[in-house]
C-alpha cells in the first residue's frame, strides 16, 4: 500500500526476445531515469519533456553504455498509474534486462510486487476496482468471448450498471435518514410507493448480474462438455478428433480409459472444455468401477454432454439403446444432452435413416475418418447462448462480484420484507446501508478490506 517510493518490473514476458519493456512508477521515476539516460540529442532532459513522448539513446552507468533504448515518458496524473511513469523499451537480452533493472534497484527504486502497477491506478483513481480486476481477466482471455466480456467490464460495464440504481439508493436512504432525525414529528420524507418501485427495480437487476454468472463463468473458463458412453463407443477417437491431436489412447480394448482426459480448444469464439471419461458399463474392476463414477460426476458438473452411441449396435438393438437415452436424460433433468450416433461410416444409408428417424436432433459422425465434426462444431456454439455477448449486456464472470451482488440482494429483499410489513424505519434502514455496502465492494467505492485488495491483486503478473 506504500505509493511514496519507486517501484520496477519487467513488463513483457521473462525470456529472450526481440525487445524488453521494462517500466517504473513513481513520483522520482523521470528523475532517477533521467539519471542514466544519456539522448542521442545532446543535453536533452526528460523531466522537460511533455508527457507521452518517446525518445532515443543509451542507459549508461559509469561511462558504460548498457544499451541503445527508447524512454517512453507518462507524467502524472496522464498514466496509467497516475504517477509519473517511464518505461524503457531495450533489446531483449536477459542479461540486458536484469543489467538495467539491478542499476535502478541500487539506486532508489525496488522490484514491483504483482499487479502493484494496477493496484496504484486504482488507489489513485485512474480506474475502480472491478475495472482493475478486468486487467487480469484481459490478460489472461484465451478466446473472442473471455476477450470480449473482460474488454466490457474494463469500459465499466457492471459499474455503470449500477451506479445509478446506487445513486437512487442512496437518495432515498439519505430522506429515510431524515426520516429518523424527526421521528417524533410522525413526517414522511421518502414517497413510500417510488421507493417500493425502485427496490423492485433493483431485484429484477441484481437477480438477472447473479443469474448472468453461470454464463459468464464458463465462457470466461472454458465450457465444460463432457462425452460420455459406452467403452469403445469411439469417446477418445472423438475428443481426438475434437482436438486434431492424439491426446487420449484409443484401443479397441473396452476399458482403456479410466480416469478423464481434459483439453480445450477455441470453436468459433468460445473455448470449450472437453472432458472424455470413462466407459459406463457394469464391471467389477474396482479401478474402472471409480473411473465410471469419476465419469458421472464429471457429466454433472458439465454445461453441456454429449452421450456417444455406436451406431452399428444402435441399428440391431434399438429398444436397449433408447432405453439407455432415456435414463441418461432422466438422470441429467437440467443439462443440455447431444445424442450422437458415432461409427456411421460402418452402417448402409438405409440403415441410417432409419436411426435419425428413432432420435430427434440425432448427430451423425465418423471421429476416425472425421466425418461430421464441422457439423458437431457448429451445434456446440449454436447450444451456447451468445447473445448476450452480441448485446453487450452485462455478464458476471468475476466470483467476488458473485459473491457481492447476493449479499446486496439478500438486504434488498429484506427492506422489500420490512416494507410490506410496514416496519419500523430505522429497522429497514439498516438494509438498505447494507445493500449499499456490498454494492459498494465490487467497484471499490465502499472500503475493501486490505486483505481482500492484496488477494485480488496477488493473481496478476509481476509488471502489471
Amino acid at each position: 500500500m506504500i505509493q511514496n517510493d519507486t517501484i520496477i518490473a519487467l513488463a513483457t514476458p521473462s525470456g529472450v526476445g526481440a525487445i524488453a519493456v521494462i517500466r517504473i512508477s513513481g513520483e522520482k521515476s523521470i528523475e532517477l531515469v533521467e539519471a542514466f539516460f544519456e539522448s542521442v540529442i545532446k543535453n536533452k532532459s526528460l523531466q522537460k519533456q511533455k508527457t507521452h513522448s518517446i525518445h532515443l539513446g543509451h542507459i549508461v552507468e559509469n561511462e558504460s553504455i548498457i544499451d541503445k533504448v527508447l524512454v517512453s515518458v507518462f507524467k502524472n496524473p496522464n498514466s496509467y498509474t497516475g504517477e509519473n511513469v517511464v518505461e524503457i523499451s531495450c533489446h531483449g537480452s536477459q542479461f540486458i534486462q536484469q543489467e538495467i533493472i539491478q542499476l535502478f534497484l541500487r539506486n532508489g527504486c525496488r522490484l514491483a510486487e504483482a499487479g502493484e502497477f494496477t493496484l496504484r491506478a486504482f488507489l489513485n483513481g485512474k480506474m475502480d476496482l472491478s475495472q482493475a480486476e478486468a486487467v487480469a481477466d484481459l490478460i489472461a482471455s484465451n478466446s473472442a468471448a473471455s476477450h470480449q466480456m473482460a474488454m466490457q467490464q474494463m469500459r465499466g460495464g457492471i459499474a455503470n450498471e449500477l451506479q445509478l440504481l446506487r445513486m437512487q439508493l442512496l437518495d432515498f436512504a439519505a430522506l429515510i435518514e431524515l426520516e429518523l432525525d424527526f421521528s417524533g414529528e410522525d413526517v414522511e420524507f421518502a414517497d413510500r410507493t417510488k421507493f417500493k418501485e425502485l427496490v423492485a427495480k433493483i431485484t429484477l437487476v441484481l437477480k438477472r448480474l447473479i443469474d448472468s454468472f453461470s454464463f459468464g463463468n464458463a465462457m470466461k473458463n472454458g465450457i465444460p462438455v463432457a462425452i460420455i458412453g459406452e467403452p469403445n463407443v469411439g469417446k477418445s477417437t472423438l475428443l481426438n478428433a475434437l482436438l486434431n491431436e492424439e491426446k487420449a489412447i484409443v484401443s479397441e480394448i473396452a476399458g482403456t480409459t479410466r480416469d478423464a482426459i481434459e483439453d480445450e480448444i477455441v470453436i468459433k469464439g468460445v473455448a470449450f472444455r472437453f472432458i472424455d471419461t470413462a466407459g459406463i458399463r457394469d464391471t467389477d474392476d474396482i479401478i474402472e468401477n471409480i473411473g465410471i463414477k469419476k465419469a458421472f460426476e464429471k457429466a454433472e458438473n458439465a454445461q453441456l454432454i454429449m452421450f456417444l452411441l455406436d451406431a452399428e449396435k444402435f441399428a440391431v438393438n434399438q429398444p436397449k439403446f433408447m432405453a439407455e437415452i432415456t435414463q441418461i436424460k432422466d438422470r441429467f433433468l437440467n443439462k443440455r444432452i447431444l445424442v450422437i450416433a458415432n461409427k456411421v461410416d460402418k452402417l448402409p444409408s438405409i440403415e441410417i435413416e432409419k436411426i435419425q428417424a428413432e432420435i430427434n436432433n440425432l448427430i451423425l459422425l465418423s471421429a476416425k475418418n472425421n466425418i461430421g465434426i464441422d457439423a458437431l462444431k457448429t451445434e456446440l456454439t449454436s447450444l451456447v447462448n451468445i447473445g448476450a455477448l452480441s448485446n453487450n449486456e452485462t455478464i458476471v464472470t468475476n466470483s467476488r462480484h458473485f459473491e457481492a451482488l447476493n449479499n446486496a440482494l439478500q438486504a434488498i429483499v429484506s427492506v422489500q420484507i420490512g416494507i410490506d410489513l410496514e416496519i419500523s424505519t430505522d429497522l429497514f434502514s439498516i438494509d438498505i446501508r447494507e445493500c449499499l455496502r456490498h454494492l459498494g465492494t465490487i467497484t471499490g467505492e465502499y472500503d475493501v478490506d486490505k486483505d481482500i485488495l492484496g488477494h485480488i491483486f496477488s493473481n496478476f503478473c509481476i509488471g502489471k
